[in-house]
């Protein structure tokens, strides 16, 4: 029966705590009766000269009674271990779930029901005379909300069944034999159970695998990396986890398995992962030997079967793969893998696809979760978990390369041919392959250019960890982590690659433009958006070349230091994709509206006027966004790659770039605009509809395009802009009159409708069209 949600609520463990406290003083007694029987009665047992039926009887009899006593204490010990380590879980999952029902549920307007089966609904309850809508972001909060209630729930759960399995363990069901199962901690039952599931393979149950499942999921990413590296160690080596989850990976994706039974190995696949990172952190109280590293290098490129005359074998990289797609790992761990991976697919880019399954339904082979790939080409993998593991990503872009046999072993003195990963990704003649099992994949084109994006989108995942600091998929809401030299170094790299060689980028499938091919990179363009979204004051300090050591256009640590020429063609080639013209446009306009606020109300000694000061303070911002108005008719006009409605659609999951811009500033102007919650929330629900109103309004239809008028309502929408940012920032200012203020927002106006026709203009010249 599941721990319910009254049950976690209401529950005294109070009543706990005192049998936890009865059982160590049990313990304690039970140590000091054990040690005197050892040194007492055992002792004088065997110095004593029995003879007779004492020679036998009675010797055996101490011996015996002295040996319960003490698996009297060690039952003991163990069953308060286990109640110890069970009362300490529950009573902060119990405050966990407090706290989010009387502050948070209570900050949001919502009300929890208990639904029964260890689940809540969480509602917006109906206020009459209110409309009952929500915005995106309250729908968005209710629903994490029931999700991290229905977790702790879940939690809970399992330690209960934990305990309970634990203590039932170590009794033994036997009131006359003391000394069965022994534990340390709840961690040490939890353990044995999972290996005692893992064991049974794919002849585990779905109800069996779903308790495999969740005792990974709530143990995995402990701090101390206990639970991780004991799991792994006990599935019994390198080689052996990799057969487990082979195996699994296969009886999950198989055409026969249940919609019930893929799910749970998806399951499976993300929590084995995050185990493994965890697992595999040096930096962890345990963690599994650097051999593991080396062995999965060497398994990499060898056959890995888990069943008798089996034929057709994956290589251990395609099995691994599966499982580096998810957690974060360390880079001691993750970069040697990732280079070895793709020193491999340079040398041979069908390495890895000569014994793919042709023929099986793609959702087949060692990636249950069907995302960029079946998981034939671990290069797809290993960029994918590059992407999830900032730190591994970030040296595998901007340290030196280290050559690496076939083994996986270092190669002294080995040349590459290439001085950086970058250099061979972006390369033109780079092989990007098609990971998909289907038979006549060839013969359907989308298929095919959908497959061969697969790569490129996770290369941008990658890079996008790399420069940010943070795994690609982070949480929207988490702060901006600062840039490093060597991440804003990769930028500069990034944005000098791509603004030599814009047509890499290039997505003109259908377009009308028949001389110009579509590249080979189109899809990483998304992450790229990202990339310049999270470098934002880098790119307008570019666009009227900034001095490096400008206080009104910050940089959020270490500055890239952008060329001009190749932010803006960079710009123009990354604003053709309808969500990287999202990013940047709620970026720049968060950006944009936190220098207006800067301008009118910061500490100046400026003896310029306001007015002009103001002025170029919108300019760099409406520019990017004349090159994103061009870049959009670009992809809608001439490449045929898009439509309005995508980039209208685009700009709701895009809204998360205001809140991080204003993040970044939040020391520079906190202490002045009142913070209500989350930071500057009031501005930010302003900034993010002005947002959906540029982009919405940022359209082109064929008679203005015909007519040259294809940025009219570009224009007007940068011009919309830069009078809210002035009219935002003078909410609070009482200095500045009317006159004053009408002044101000006439020459942001002026400054971005002439800054939004120079980006256009500069891009449309630029791109040639």
């Amino acid at each position: 029966m599941a721990v319910n949600f009254t049950d976690l609520m209401e529950v005294d463990l109070g009543k706990l705590e005192t049998a936890v406290t009865d059982w160590k003083k049990t313990v304690d007694s039970l140590k000091t009766l054990a040690e005197d029987a050892r040194t007492g009665m055992q002792a004088k047992s065997d110095k004593a000269r029995w003879a007779g039926v004492n020679a036998t009887v009675t010797r055996e009899f101490i011996t015996k009674t002295t040996k319960e006593v003490s698996d009297l204490h060690t039952e003991a010990n163990s069953i308060y271990q286990v109640l110890d380590d069970g009362h300490r879980e529950l009573v902060s999952l119990q405050k966990q779930l407090q706290t989010a029902v009387s502050h948070d549920a209570t900050q949001l307007g919502v009300r929890v029901e208990d639904i029964g089966g260890g689940k809540v609904r969480c509602f917006f309850p109906h206020v009459r005379g209110d409309t009952d809508e929500r915005t995106q972001e309250q729908l968005d909060s209710r629903q994490n909300l029931e999700n991290r209630i229905n977790d702790i729930l879940s939690h809970a759960d399992e330690i209960d069944a934990s305990v309970a399995r634990a203590l039932a363990k170590s009794h033994g069901n036997d009131a006359h034999n003391a000394g069965h199962s022994t534990y340390e901690s709840l961690n040490d039952a939890e353990v044995e159970r999972a290996l005692e599931l893992a064991r049974k393979g794919d002849k585990m149950s779905d109800a069996e695998l779903t308790e495999l499942n969740r005792l990974l999921r709530f143990n995995s990413r402990e701090k101390d990396g206990e639970f991780a590296t004991e799991f792994y160690q006990g599935l019994g080596g390198p080689e052996k986890a990799l057969q487990f989850y082979a195996e699994m990976s296969i009886d999950g994706t198989d055409a026969d398995a249940t919609k019930t039974r893929l799910n749970e190995v998806r399951d499976l696949q993300k929590v084995m992962g995050y185990t493994l990172a965890n697992a595999t952190d040096p930096d962890h109280k345990q963690h599994l030997s650097s051999s593991w590293n080396s062995e999965f290098r060497r398994l990499g490129t060898q056959q890995i079967g888990w069943q008798p005359g089996q034929m057709n074998k994956p290589y251990g990289y395609q099995v691994l793969g599966g499982l580096l797609r998810y957690g974060n790992y360390d880079a001691r761990f993750l970069t040697p893998i990732a280079e070895h991976i793709t020193q491999l697919h340079k040398e041979d880019p069908y390495r890895f696809l000569m014994n793919k399954p042709a023929g099986s339904p793609d959702i087949y082979g060692f990636n249950p979760s069907g995302k960029l790939g079946t998981g034939n080409d671990p290069l797809n993998s290993v960029l994918e978990a590059l992407g999830h593991s900032p730190e591994a990503s970030e040296k595998f872009f901007t340290q030196t390369p280290t050559a690496y046999n076939e083994d996986g072993t270092v190669k002294t003195g080995g040349h590459l041919g290439f001085d950086s990963y970058l250099d061979l990704f972006t390369d033109k003649d780079f092989e990007w392959t098609i990971d998909t099992n289907d038979t006549n994949v060839l013969a359907d084109e989308d298929k095919t250019k959908r497959a061969l994006g697969f790569g490129p989108e996770a290369l941008g995942h990658a890079l996008e960890a790399a420069t940010t600091g943070r795994p690609y998929d982070s949480d929207a809401a988490a702060d901006a982590i600062k840039h490093t030299e060597a991440r804003a170094h990769l930028v500069n790299q990034i944005v000098d690659k791509f603004g030599e060689h814009p047509e890499l980028l290039r997505h003109n499938e259908n377009g009308d433009l028949e001389s110009e091919e579509t590249g080979p990179l189109y899809a990483l363009r998304g992450s790229l958006g990202d990339i310049t979204a999270e470098y934002m004051g880098d790119f307008q300090r570019a666009m009227y070349k900034e001095d490096p050591n400008s206080d009104l256009f910050p940089t959020f640590g270490a500055a890239a230091n952008l060329d001009t020429g190749h932010a803006a063609r960079f710009l123009g080639a990354v604003g053709q994709d309808p969500g990287a013209y999202a990013a940047i446009t709620s970026a720049q306009q968060a950006y944009t509206s936190d220098l207006v606020d800067h301008v009118i109300n910061g500490d100046s000694q400026s003896t310029a006027s306001l007015d002009g000061r103001v002025a170029a303070a919108v300019s760099p911002g409406a520019t990017i966004a004349g090159i994103m108005s061009d870049a959009r008719a670009d992809a809608i006009y001439d490449y045929h790659a898009a439509s309005d409605k995508e980039f209208n659609e685009a700009a709701a999951d895009k809204q998360k770039w205001v809140n991080r811009i204003l993040g970044m500033g939040i020391e520079k102007v906190g202490e002045r605009v009142p913070v209500l919650g989350a930071p500057l929330e009031w501005a930010s629900e302003d900034i993010q509809e002005s947002v959906m109103k540029s982009i919405e309004q940022d359209t082109v239809v064929d008679a203005e395009r015909e007519a040259g008028e294809q940025y009219a309502s570009g224009r007007d929408a940068s011009l919309d802009s830069a009078k809210a940012a002035v009219d935002r920032a003078l909410i609070n200012n009482q200095r500045v009159n009317a006159d004053t203020a009408d002044d101000l927002v006439r020459a942001a106006r002026t400054a971005a409708g002439q800054a939004h026709e120079s980006g256009a203009q500069w891009n449309s010249e630029s791109d040639g069209s």
